[in-house]
């Protein structure tokens, strides 16, 4: 029988790992309250107001669905519509019912404070609460951006933007603006406000997305007991 050939090992050296998450991030900055991307691209980001549809009349749910239609009709450009859901963190509003609750005087009202506050830790248990935040994200191609320069100068340009940073901000906010205040006045027929958000905001939104935090359990003072004395 013939031997079975030998493989070889690999002779890879052993190079070390330069890359960090954010090469992994599409942002290449936030400026002038606007999201600028690797690609030359950018967006603006609004958040809207909710409406309580349940709650409004039969007439009132036939506007607002004829608001909404109008509005989706009216676009020529794409948006994208985000809902973020964050479990809520009332730690906060339990120390604040504890506070009230120690300024009581009267025995009824605070029968009703510390069944309302055993009602609220239950309510958590079952169910997580949520928090919903509504963003409406109007985006700006790079193609729009235009052929400007020629391929050699683009190709040699350092760092992360094909183009300038001013170039790409001066032609997304020539591109953005109309349609952003097009967005605002018919978002104002369904009753809801559209606010754009500004660079801190804008900052603050993409930290919590990147580095999310999950909410302490809320615990009742009889599974306090239990752990101590376990």
């Amino acid at each position: 029988m013939k031997a079975l050939p030998k493989i070889p090992y690999l002779n890879l050296p052993d190079a070390p790992l330069t890359s960090t998450s954010q090469d992994l991030v599409p942002i290449a900055d936030v400026v002038n309250d606007m999201v600028i991307f690797k690609d030359g691209g950018a967006a603006i980001i609004m958040e809207s107001t909710s409406l309580n549809f349940d709650l409004l009349s039969e007439k009132e749910q036939e506007a607002v669905i004829a608001a909404y239609a109008a509005l989706l009709n009216s676009l020529t450009f794409p948006i994208q519509i985000i809902v973020r859901s964050q479990r809520k963190d009332i730690s906060n509003y339990m120390k604040f019912l504890d506070e009230k609750t120690q300024e009581l005087k009267n025995e009824k009202l605070l029968s009703m404070m510390e069944g309302y506050k055993v009602f609220i830790t239950e309510s958590i248990k079952k169910k997580n609460v949520l928090g919903k935040r509504f963003f409406i994200v109007i985006p700006f191609s790079p193609l729009e951006l235009g052929v400007t320069k020629t391929l050699t100068t683009v190709t040699k340009r350092k760092g992360p933007l094909p183009y300038t940073k001013s170039y790409v901000i001066k032609k997304a906010r020539v591109a953005i603006e109309p349609k952003r205040d097009h967005l605002i006045r018919q978002s104002g027929r369904l009753g809801l406000v559209l606010s754009q958000l500004t660079s801190n905001q804008l900052i603050e939104l993409f930290y919590d997305i990147y580095n999310p935090e999950t909410p302490p359990v809320v615990k009742d003072e009889n599974e306090i007991e239990e752990e101590q004395n376990v």
